[in-house]
């Protein structure tokens, strides 16, 4: 059986792009360029929490270290380097093999050097440090959002929870829609071109990972505003065209998670430049809601107009 050391260097040793030294020392040495900060993040995926057991490994890999690259798109920061550790309950290179394939084949779509990390036998737990950068006060937090600004998200919300759905045989998406939300529950795809081109436009951004309307809690709770969001601007037509029924498409869009799209909010004035960046990134950018002077508090309007309160507030781990 493998070694520690022999599973780092046969599956996690890469030539390193822009740090001085990466893996194979006791630590890394790393420098970010001039005029800019390090933007850090970290997260964990554990079996059986965020994962099935018998996800395809190298699918895994790639979504390692994807959820880690989109903390630091929400921020508007350049992914540049990462740290892993893992937990494995066996030294099975059947396994870690294609794990590494998909951790690297996004660290190389992303221009991410691996640099460092740590394994040991345990329960399989897979948790990633990423760093990036951004120029010296563009960071876009989520504490920046003003009463008045517009309430935008990217992509294709809801398809990563209507994915999951399927697989838990709640509901049977047609072949085309379930590949494409299987797609984006196994490989999420961070938003970084979109989280550099939101720097100067964004005043408040974070990543869903939890289910929109619960992580629109955190911009609220930052800045200090409430939110009223219109149900006839939510992106339901994609949901709506895998079969999924419609109370479903929007259960799974406003409480679902898992999709890493980019929620933000940015001044009215910001709608052309948004309409042009959509274009050029071939993205949707969907305006979905208005930032209210009222503290916390997250209301839909329905199409006829009546207000309510949302429903689900997205994933708690310890709920």
């Amino acid at each position: 059986m493998p070694s520690e050391f022999d599973l780092i260097r046969r599956h996690f040793t890469r030539p390193a792009g822009h740090s001085e030294l990466a893996v194979g020392d006791d630590a890394a040495l790393i420098a970010p360029r001039p005029g800019m900060r390090l933007a850090v993040s970290t997260d964990m995926l554990v079996a059986g929490t965020h994962f099935f057991a018998d996800t395809d490994p190298e699918a895994l890999g790639w979504k390692t270290l994807a959820v880690n690259i989109s903390d630091l798109a929400a921020m508007g920061a350049e992914p540049r380097w990462a740290l892993l550790a893992l937990a494995l309950p066996a030294a099975d290179e059947a396994w870690i093999a294609p794990f590494a394939r998909g951790l690297f084949a996004c660290a190389a779509r992303f221009g991410v050097d691996l640099v460092g990390g740590d394994t040991t036998r345990g329960p399989l737990n897979l948790c990633v440090t990423a760093i990036g950068e951004v120029p010296t006060g563009q960071a876009v937090t989520r504490s920046g959002a003003r009463a008045g600004e517009d309430l935008w998200v990217t992509g294709h919300p809801g398809r990563a929870a209507l994915g999951l759905a399927h697989l838990r045989g709640d509901v049977v998406l047609d072949t085309d829609g379930a590949t494409h939300c299987l797609d984006a529950l196994v490989r999420p795809q961070p938003r970084v071109d979109a989280g550099l081109a939101l720097r100067g436009i964004a005043t408040a951004m974070l990543d869903v990972s939890d289910g929109l309307v619960g992580d629109l809690g955190h911009i609220l709770e930052g800045s200090g505003v409430g939110a009223l969001l219109d149900a006839s601007a939510l992106p339901l037509a994609a949901l709506l065209a895998t079969g999924a029924e419609p109370g479903l498409a929007r259960r799974c869009l406003l409480a679902g998670g898992d999709d890493y799209e980019l929620l933000f909010s940015a001044p009215p004035s910001e709608r052309p430049a948004l309409a042009a960046l959509a274009g050029r990134l071939d993205l949707p950018l969907n305006r979905i809601g208005t930032v209210t002077p009222d503290a916390g508090q997250v209301v839909i309007r329905e199409a006829d107009g009546t207000l309510r309160p949302p429903g689900g507030r997205g994933y708690d781990h310890f709920a």
